[in-house]
């Protein structure tokens, strides 16, 4: 396995990661199969989130007795010091860990999200007093705002970023990933299939080969998927011209249809969740489908079905997309998919 320096962290990580989205969806036993798999193969670089339902935990009962020359990453959404707090404390429980080695705030996409984090009381408070006792090692931030991202990567605190950089969503390479490394911040790929739209790993994957000092972490949910990635990732080969063209193809494609979860189109005067909506059906793969069908995934399907068509979403976004027929896309295949499962599709309307 090829290793790389993640940012001023010092922290040397697999040139690819786990990605512990996926297994939510999978038994106990499948989870540590799947990230015992991963560990033999060379990845030291697991990344959760306290939002991930029982990710944590599976993550900590498949590196039990092998967290040595691991790095372990886990994020928060909690924005005040005594919520983040109990998420380190939940989090180094779960995990089974002394020491988080990254701990990440999750989802910074605007001022008025990020303002209450450095003030007092406020995330980083919590943040900074849990590194110096010891219970994590650094600090990053994860967002999918692209603008937003390029101011909040100058905040001395981070050394770490974690945004959406693949085929389709190339908007990264003109500023925030020179801009990462000139500010010493590893750059952590979420998202490097399209969240999961799209399914060639080799021309994915050789693609990232390219930014060599990023680090993708796809989501994993059995160990046949991070068998076929690694060992193209260990190559280092980038895209051919004949591949190349294969790629634009299908980025073409995908472009037209994928969402960045910029923002722009928000907010709707009907209430409708436009990103959540538009990207529905990936969360439904991706997540126990029992969390779809109870919750704020119901909520958002409610929500989007009082989409009147005003069309406004679709003048302010940036990328021309057709939102409007993509959200009732999105609805519809998340409702296929549950239904071929055999579980219903109750609330999803």
């Amino acid at each position: 396995m090829r290793y790389v320096t993640l940012g001023r962290t010092v922290l040397r990580v697999s040139a690819v990661g786990f990605g512990g989205i996926p297994i939510q969806r999978v038994s106990d036993a499948q989870s540590v199969r799947t990230i015992r798999a991963a560990m033999d193969l060379g990845i030291n670089f697991f990344d959760t989130a306290a939002g991930y339902t029982d990710s944590q935990r599976k993550i900590g009962e498949g590196i039990k007795g092998r967290r040595d020359g691991l790095v372990i990453a886990t994020k928060s959404s909690r924005r005040s010091a005594e919520g983040i707090t109990s998420h380190v404390e939940q989090a180094l429980v779960e995990l089974g860990v002394e020491t988080i080695d990254l701990f990440q705030l999750h989802g910074v996409g605007n001022e008025e999200k990020w303002n209450a984090m450095p003030a007092p009381g406020g995330a980083l408070e919590g943040l900074i007093k849990a590194r110096q006792a010891g219970k994590i090692a650094h600090i990053g931030f994860s967002s999918h705002s692209l603008d937003f991202a390029i101011k909040l990567i100058e905040e001395p605190i981070f050394e770490t970023i974690q945004f959406p950089f693949n085929l389709v969503t190339r908007e990264p390479a003109d500023e925030l990933i020179p801009k990462a490394r000139r500010c010493g911040v590893g750059f952590i790929v979420m998202k490097p299939l399209c969240g999961g739209q799209y399914d060639s790993a080799r021309l994915a994957f050789k693609f990232l080969n390219g930014y060599p000092d990023l680090v993708p972490i796809p989501g994993i949910e059995q160990p046949e998927e991070i068998t076929e990635i690694v060992p193209i990732v260990e190559s280092g080969d980038v895209l051919t011209g004949a591949e190349r063209t294969e790629a634009e193809q299908i980025a073409s494609k995908l472009g037209k249809l994928f969402c960045r979860r910029c923002g722009y189109c928000h907010p709707c005067p009907q209430g409708v969740p436009i990103i959540q909506a538009m990207v529905f059906e990936g969360l439904v793969r991706r997540i126990p489908t029992q969390r779809v069908l109870t919750g704020p995934a119901k909520n958002v399907a409610e929500k989007a079905a009082l989409c009147n068509e005003c069309g406004q979403c679709e003048e302010k976004c940036p990328y021309e997309l057709p939102i409007i027929e993509t959200i009732k896309h999105s609805l519809e295949s998340a409702r296929k998919f549950i239904e071929d499962r055999g579980q219903g599709a109750t609330g999803l309307r």
